[in-house]
């Protein structure tokens, strides 16, 4: 298990910005075993691939904008090709969008992009939040709609445990029907305050042994962490999360 936790690049996006190979190789000291990309902040894909060969890091999908995968779909392919992953994520929704038609707008998008990348060997996924939990689509939440494991939906999962709870819902029963139609699970931990904000992994509320448990049972090839604002240096937030997943890992062999 342990070689499939990523630490999402969105934690460290002021620091990738000032040296992103110099991110990268931390990380791998650290005992990460890839990284979700989320952008490239004025670097080369060949310049971060570079980084990535040298390392031995994987890459646990691209985060990318719908704007750009609508408009630039070829560039986008041609990074993910370079970096070296099937799975291009749609990370989150302009406001304009949040609401029945724009999410019925949204899912055909995203099917009409994956059936134009399948035969690459591209796969297109979705990340959720909380606020898809607040439009209804068909009788069910948004982000079930858009996630519906039917034959004819090829839009994968990327569920976000914390955003989940956020919404409302229990992260392990949530997950249950994208059983091997979700590559990547979004790791993020909820503080035990009543503020409910952001937590490092095994210090707040989300229990994730279960979580692991069924990830590996059902076709989960990362775990990517993601904690979007850390109450000191997002290095150490990512070291504290990685040293628990080591622990669930160990205990769950």
């Amino acid at each position: 298990m342990k070689h499939k936790f990523a630490a999402q690049l969105y934690t460290l996006r002021e620091q990738v910005k000032e040296d992103f190979p110099g991110v990268l190789r931390q990380l791998k000291e650290m005992g990460w075993a890839g990284v979700q990309i989320s952008g490239l902040h004025g670097y080369t894909a060949e310049e971060i691939a570079a980084v990535l060969k040298e390392t031995g890091l994987g890459t646990a999908g691209m985060h990318v904008s719908l704007d750009r995968l609508k408009n630039e779909l070829d560039e986008v392919l041609n990074e993910a090709r370079i970096l070296g992953t099937r799975d291009v994520v749609c990370p989150s929704l302009p406001g304009e969008l949040k609401n029945e038609e724009g999410y019925r707008s949204v899912r055909r998008e995203l099917n009409e992009i994956a059936s134009k990348v399948e035969a690459e060997g591209f796969r297109v996924n979705y990340h959720n939040h909380a606020f898809e939990f607040e439009t209804t689509v068909d009788g069910k939440s948004a982000l079930e709609y858009l996630l519906e494991p039917s034959s004819d939906n090829r839009v994968l999962a990327e569920i976000d445990v914390y955003w989940v709870k956020k919404g409302g819902q229990d992260p392990v029963q949530f997950i249950q029907p994208y059983a091997n139609r979700m590559p990547i699970l979004h790791l993020k931990d909820m503080s035990k305050d009543e503020s409910g904000t952001f937590a490092e992994v095994g210090t707040g509320v989300i229990d994730f042994a279960p979580i692991l448990q069924w990830g590996e049972n059902n076709g989960v090839e990362w775990y990517a962490v993601e904690q979007d604002v850390c109450p000191g240096d997002p290095m150490d937030s990512l070291r504290l999360s990685l040293a628990n997943l080591n622990k669930l890992a160990e205990q769950a062999n």
